[in-house]
Formats: C-alpha cells, sequence, structure tokens
C-alpha cells in the first residue's frame, strides 16, 4: 500500500474513501458561439468537465473525445490546451487538491513568527486553508487520488510527493501543540499524527459528495477537532480560533 497520496496511509479513513463515485454529472448549458456551453474559460470548463467525469465514470471510461462532447468543443481543442491529453488534465486536477495550500505553508510560519502566533493558531490556519483547497477542487476532485487507476499514473508521482510535505507540516504543527501539553505522551508521534490530522481534514470530501456546503462553520469544526487531537483545551481553541481569523485575510 503506498502513503503517497492524500489519505491512503490508513485504509479505514483515506482522501476520497468516504466518497462513491458520485459527483455530480457535466451541465448542460445552453450552447454558446462554437459549440461551448459555458462562460467559463475553455481551459477551466474542460477542467471543471473532466473532473466530473473522472469521478462519476472513471478515469479509464472516459475519453478526450467525451470530454470535448460535454464541453461542446472539438477534440483536437483539449490538446490545444492539454497537450499530454487526459493525463495531463488529471496531474492538474490532483495538484489542485493539494497545491494551494502548500503554497501557503511558508507564508503561515512567516506571518505566525511575526504576529507571534503560536502553534495552535498557525495550525488552526493550515487546517482552514486545507478545508478551503478541497472545497474549491473541481467537482470534488480530491476523490481522485483514491482511484487505483489513478494511483498507477505517472501524475501521481508528483502528487504523492506534495502530499508527504502536507503530511510533514501537519506531524510539525501538531507535534508542537501537544509537546506543551501535559499529557503529551497521549498524543500519536510524528508521521501517525500528521496522516491523523489529514484525515480527519479529509472528511470534508465526503461531505461534498454527500451534498453539504462547506462553510465557515464546517472549518471551524474541522480545526477545533484537530487542535483537540493534539490535546488543546477549549480555552486554547477558542484562542486560536481567534487570532486565526484575524490573520486569515493575508491569504485572500
Amino acid at each position: 500500500m503506498t502513503n503517497a497520496m492524500r489519505g491512503a496511509e490508513n485504509p479505514t479513513i483515506q482522501r476520497g474513501e468516504l466518497v462513491a463515485r458520485r459527483a455530480g454529472r457535466p451541465r448542460v448549458l445552453p450552447q454558446m458561439a462554437g459549440g461551448r456551453r459555458s462562460w467559463m474559460e475553455p481551459r477551466e470548463e474542460i477542467l471543471d468537465i473532466a473532473a466530473g467525469l473522472f469521478v462519476d465514470r472513471g478515469f479509464a471510461a472516459t475519453s478526450t473525445r467525451d470530454i470535448a462532447e460535454a464541453v461542446g468543443i472539438r477534440q483536437a481543442s483539449i490538446y490545444y490546451h492539454f497537450p499530454s491529453g487526459k493525463e495531463e488534465i488529471l496531474g492538474e486536477l490532483l495538484q489542485r487538491s493539494i497545491r494551494p495550500t502548500l503554497d501557503r505553508i511558508e507564508k503561515i510560519e512567516i506571518l505566525g513568527a511575526e504576529t507571534d502566533a503560536g502553534p495552535e493558531v498557525r495550525l488552526h490556519l493550515l487546517v482552514v486553508l486545507d478545508v478551503r483547497t478541497l472545497a474549491a477542487a473541481p467537482r470534488n476532485a480530491g476523490v481522485l487520488s483514491r482511484l487505483p487507476e489513478v494511483q498507477r499514473k505517472e501524475v501521481f508521482g508528483p502528487f504523492g510527493s506534495a502530499r508527504e510535505e502536507l503530511r510533514a507540516a501537519y506531524a510539525r504543527l501538531g507535534g508542537q501543540v501537544a509537546a506543551s501539553r501535559p499529557d503529551a505522551a497521549m498524543t500519536p508521534e510524528g508521521n501517525l499524527l500528521g496522516t491523523l490530522l489529514l484525515q480527519l481534514v479529509e472528511v470534508v470530501i465526503g461531505m461534498r459528495s454527500d451534498g453539504h456546503r462547506i462553510s465557515q462553520t464546517i472549518e471551524g469544526v474541522v480545526a477545533a477537532s484537530c487542535l483537540r487531537v493534539c490535546l488543546a483545551d477549549q480555552e486554547c481553541i477558542d484562542e486560536a480560533a481567534a487570532r486565526a481569523a484575524d490573520l486569515i485575510g493575508a491569504f485572500e
């Protein structure tokens, strides 16, 4: 079993495991000039439609012709935007479920140091930003990393490396939160803690699949749950949430 994916370390709770292949089918919108059915930019619409098809039908069962027909463009236009075809589309969708969070980790650390925000605040920020990344992924594309057919693709490699980097950040910040607690010995160590925190965040994929909107309330609940795993008490959680709310605007 590989551990190089969002939610792959433990077969019981994995990114995408809570989600059956039931993402919404491609939209049928009034055609525009040239055959397209949306006011989205062509490249973004291709990604959006492809994500729905991949999650709903499976990657292997979806052809570039299927994507082109659903978008309302010629098949050749797919290759104009994605020269390597559907595997390049898949690679970008995988990255969109993780890269926005990774790109903010350094800023979280810098902002934390500049504002004297402790690890509780920084972990809260990381969780909220990661939840937002998953909530913004086209057609709940976070589920794709769980599919065995996707795990075998070459484009999965960079995603797996990115996921290890994110898990390490969770483990580091979670460990710092727990270290100051009197019962710190009760907290899972190292990668296990990072894995657990990741899996708590990844529950939002299942929530999206069930039709739930990922609101600020949900963000706060998930962040609080992660802090509790690191043995933070309610007062600490409330303080971290308040400080994080003041700082989150720096990432918008």
